[in-house]
């Protein structure tokens, strides 16, 4: 049984890899470290199929280093504890190299275990990880260490992958393919930036092409049909999860349909509907708020469609109510009102309720000011009466300040004239 392709087309020089060139360009920090044949702990930090394993097996070459390979979800500290027991014998007469994938699921008494052996200098890690290695790596480690961010790869990189999979695939199976326009492109592009994924997918167009004429077709709507779902990476327990949802919201904050729609479209094609629908709410009232409150009402009947239609016609209202948001006036002024209240509430800065306000039916006899003196609104001009409301403790705090837009200021116009303040 063959190897998949990927592995087949593995780059067996830093030249050959594609894309990271902010790390592996000519005079770049990682490409100088490699080459001086020192090498320092490091992590690899980055997406899947960008070049992270294939480099650390260059880089064991290229040093003369005995490679060893773990998985943190599958090995254990028994493993590491065999790789050192290797140290000083003819497999590793000039050290180990570990490369540990996946590092994240070790627990932190296995990264522990792993610290002793690389703060001794008994092993040279590299660990990647798909994850921010600041919340999942122990910090002993990170301090030990060099963290490299890997980039997913561009298109215009991983075409020219797609193209040298084509011709060693014609080459290695002795035959001629006729590859249609916009193939290459598609595929690269439809890989999410994953060149693993973009050569798997090469690999499936080649066997399910049909011959004509001694030459293999590669059409553009076969590639098309086995790369129908996007490869785009999506984890809704990983980092590029809050990241699509973070810019999803910031781009409607932002006032931006095109980023926002963008977006959008990212959480449907992975099918997290309650994601796109949440933040949709919170957008509505956290960021056009009081500029136009109309929108909370509206935004909800949308969700609550886009709910009840599930995927995909959920998509038709969730992009009315994601456009309207970006396109309306923005206001958080309610938004910072609220925080600072729950911020003074938290501190414990807040004292009684005011008498004229409190739930009184009756004054004990040892009350010598009886009554709640309590002065109802709409008894008095314009429905408004000085009266005060806060705590004495907070008697004088001001919470919200009216916000620049219309609405806004067209209520601040109203109660500047009603209660006679500039």
């Amino acid at each position: 049984m063959s190897a998949p392709l990927a592995d087949r087309l593995r780059p067996k020089t830093i030249e050959d890899i594609v894309g990271q060139t902010h790390l592996l360009g000519t005079g770049k920090p990682l490409r100088n470290i490699i080459e001086s044949g020192e090498l320092p702990n490091m992590v690899f930090y980055g997406p899947p199929g960008v070049g992270k394993t294939t480099l650390a097996s260059i880089i064991a070459k290229k040093t003369d280093r005995h490679l060893v390979k773990l998985n943190g979800t599958t090995a254990g500290t028994a493993d590491i504890k065999e790789v050192v027991a290797k140290l000083d014998t003819f497999l590793a007469p000039n050290g180990i190299l570990l490369y540990l994938d996946e590092i994240q699921y070790f627990n932190k008494k296995q990264q522990q275990t792993l610290l002793e052996y690389i703060e001794n200098g008994a092993i040279t890690l590299i660990a990647s990880t798909t994850e921010n290695p600041y919340f999942y790596v122990y910090s002993a480690i990170l301090s030990r260490s060099t963290v490299f961010e890997f980039k997913s790869v561009t298109p215009a990189e991983i075409e020219k992958a797609v193209k040298r999979a084509f011709d060693f695939m014609a080459e290695d199976r002795g035959e001629e393919y006729s590859v249609e326009d916009g193939v290459y492109s598609h595929i690269a592009s439809a890989a999410g930036g994953d060149v693993r994924k973009a050569m798997n997918s090469v690999e499936l167009c080649v066997l399910s092409a049909n011959s004509e004429n001694g030459k293999k077709l590669i059409t553009l709507e076969n590639a098309k049909a086995l790369t129908q779902k996007s490869a785009m990476r999506y984890d809704k327990d990983g980092d590029e999860h809050y990241d699509i949802i973070s810019a999803y919201q910031k781009s409607m904050r932002g006032s931006d349909p095109d980023a926002a729609v963008h977006y959008l479209a990212r959480l449907l094609e992975a099918g997290d509907l309650v994601s796109a629908c949440r933040r949709l709410l919170v957008c509505a009232c956290e960021d056009v708020g009081l500029a136009y409150p109309q929108i909370i009402p509206i935004v909800k009947a949308a969700v609550d469609s886009a709910m009840m239609l599930g995927l995909p016609e959920a998509r038709i209202p969730l992009a009315d109510a994601v456009v309207l948001v970006a396109n309306s006036p923005k206001s958080n002024s309610a938004y910072n009102a609220i925080n600072e209240a729950m911020a003074d509430v938290s501190a414990g800065r807040t004292g009684p309720v005011p008498r004229q306000l409190q739930n009184m039916h009756y004054d004990g006899e040892d009350n010598k000011n009886k009554g709640q003196f309590y002065k109802y609104a709409h008894d008095f001009p314009s429905h408004w009466v000085e009266q005060q409301y806060l705590p004495d403790a907070l008697k004088n705090k001001k919470y919200y300040e009216f916000g620049d837009n219309k609405n806004e200021q067209a209520a601040r116009e109203y109660w500047s004239r009603i209660k006679k303040k500039p």
